[in-house]
């Protein structure tokens, strides 16, 4: 399902961010887009997928609440959905759409998400644009949800006509510290595979300064790849990353982790479905152990594992882990971020599933020492967190992230000390503000 809107806004507006921290919502209408944020504009959609959802979605009398209705159900249920610049020859078109209503936002919260949702839009348009809409919220109350009315798209066969598999090589990049057996595992189930790799990149780090490599096991043992080791004093997962990619000579690249386990023909499947698919990104499930799988579904992920993906390697050098987040957390979420903003969408698969051990030893989440660590008062949330979200997320995402993350902090408390943790919290969003601007060189 495509369709196109080159105007600064869309049919919700911005205020759809106030309920949805989704990667789908800050559009970037320069490049093919995964949302399901839809416009009457300019738009395509197959007839097999209309004729699903007829007897279950009627047609609205609103178009462009229906087409965004069926993109919203659709997406978990594996629809394809695109903002997609080409479909016009000139995106310098002028359009006199308005945007939906508040009724019309409220009755469309109601509908597509857990009404939790709804009463946590009335209150984000009560604190930060001093409005209370409470006939809108009231009024979408008598409106059912849409995500349980049965719909299946399993009766549509999958075949792109793309040709993302004209090479089908792959190396593989593992980035390691203080894990010898386990990483050992992950080289016996990479030597298993149906589809062997070419190369195995191995970054091993190890801080201590006289310290060497002690992973002999990779010149004791024949192996039927060639294995690049890196050994570096320098940690850091995404410094790893980036000095494994680099070295990437394949057509594509499995971002692997040193704890993972997975079955003998795990690249095989994987590259049957992107030929299927026609993908370029993709990210597998990934469980832990005694984990239930509970998305079935391949479809647009909303999430990049930076341990469990496949990416054509004609992306790389576009692209690197943040170094800004060395240490912290959210460098998976931001790389996936910057594969999308190059137009390429990231598919989940749920079969085959790799294994993440989560070993109790080694890793790279060795405690670190920021700038911030020694402050009296400590940055909530962390500043790696809040600078991702600056960089990528709107302002109203912003907003709602932060009611929702207070409202956590919230449980359990007194009620009597309202103002003073009102008055507590904002001096530690300001603090996480104030550092992630430092992290992101900003004025």
């Amino acid at each position: 399902m495509l369709s196109y809107n080159p105007g600064s806004s869309d049919y919700f507006g911005k205020r759809i961010g106030y309920i949805e921290e989704s990667p789908f919502i800050n559009v970037n209408k320069k490049v093919s887009y995964p949302t399901w944020q839809m416009s009457s504009l300019a738009g395509v959609i197959h007839a097999s997928v209309l004729i699903v959802f007829k007897d279950k979605i009627k047609l609205d009398s609103d178009f462009d609440y229906y087409l965004n209705s069926i993109a919203k159900v659709g997406m978990p249920l594996g629809l394809f959905c695109y903002s997609e610049p080409k479909l016009l020859a000139q995106s310098s078109i002028q359009t006199t759409r308005s945007n939906a209503s508040v009724f019309v936002l409220f009755k469309f919260v109601k509908q597509h998400y857990k009404t939790r949702w709804t009463i946590l839009l009335l209150l984000n348009l009560l604190i930060y644009e001093f409005r209370l809409p409470f006939l809108a919220f009231i009024d979408a109350l008598f409106f059912k949800n849409r995500n349980s009315l049965g719909i299946s798209l399993d009766s549509i066969p999958v075949q792109s006509n793309r040709s993302v598999m004209q090479n089908a090589t792959i190396d593989v990049i593992i980035p390691t510290i203080g894990r010898k057996e386990y990483l050992y595992d992950v080289l016996k189930d990479l030597s298993q595979q149906t589809h062997l790799p070419v190369n195995v990149i191995i970054v091993e780090q190890n801080p201590l300064e006289n310290s060497a490599s002690d992973l002999d096991y990779l010149q004791n043992e024949t192996w039927p790849f060639i294995i690049k080791h890196t050994f570096t004093h320098q940690t850091g997962a995404c410094n790893a990353r980036n000095l494994a990619l680099s070295q990437v000579e394949s057509k594509w690249v499995f971002l692997n982790d040193d704890d993972n386990r997975f079955e003998p023909e795990l690249i095989e499947k994987i590259f049957g479905s992107i030929k299927k698919y026609g993908a370029k990104s993709v990210t597998t499930s990934y469980l832990q152990q005694r984990e239930v799988l509970k998305f079935l579904i391949i479809q647009q992920s909303g999430i990049f594992g930076s341990g469990n993906s496949f990416v054509c390697s004609d992306l790389l050098s576009k692209l690197s882990f943040d170094k800004a987040l060395e240490f912290g957390y959210g460098e998976d979420t931001d790389y996936g971020l910057q594969i999308r903003n190059l137009g390429i969408d990231i598919i989940y698969f749920p079969d085959p599933s790799i294994l993440h051990l989560k070993a109790p030893n080694g890793g790279f989440r060795i405690k670190p020492t920021f700038p911030w660590s020694a402050e009296t008062m400590q940055p909530k949330p962390s500043p790696h967190i809040m600078y991702v979200k600056l960089k990528h997320y709107t302002e109203e995402q912003l907003l709602g992230y932060k009611l929702v993350f207070f409202l956590k902090m919230l449980n359990g408390q007194s009620i009597f000390k309202l103002r003073s943790l009102i008055s507590s919290f904002n001096k530690k969003w300001e603090r996480s503000l104030y550092w992630a601007k430092k992290l992101n060189c900003y004025d």
